[in-house]
């Protein structure tokens, strides 16, 4: 079983990514709304990855992305964004982002193959 974090202030992306990645039987997926709040469960626990939203009012992606690497430097972080400028997609890279998500999503089933593919299945 692999365990999956999303973390994103949408409720209707989280609700619509668990829905369409639990489908297999392989992914546990778990969902938080507020980085602030999910940063402790994200760095005490253990996830084969963590996909965040950089875009978020409580705290951004990157500061999460931040303070993840700080605790947990090998952990795989799958940054997405609507409005991605290429400073903080380099950012994101040189804090060690191991991919990205474009939204609005062009498929499901894009997001789908990057968590296989990040996970190596």
């Amino acid at each position: 079983m692999y365990k999956i974090a999303i973390v994103d202030d949408e409720i209707s992306i989280l609700e619509m990514m668990k829905k369409f990645l639990s489908r297999r039987e392989e992914l546990e997926i778990e969902l938080f709304e507020n980085p602030e709040t999910a940063y402790n469960k994200l760095v005490s626990n253990n996830y084969d990855i963590i996909i965040s939203d950089i875009m978020m009012p409580q705290m951004d992606g990157v500061e999460l992305l931040r303070k993840i690497k700080e605790k947990k430097p090998n952990q795989k972080v799958i940054m997405m964004t609507a409005y991605s400028t290429e400073d903080r997609l380099i950012e994101c890279d040189e804090l060690g982002a191991t991919d990205y998500i474009t939204k609005p999503f062009i498929s499901l089933r894009d997001v789908e193959n990057k968590v296989l593919d990040n996970l190596g299945l």
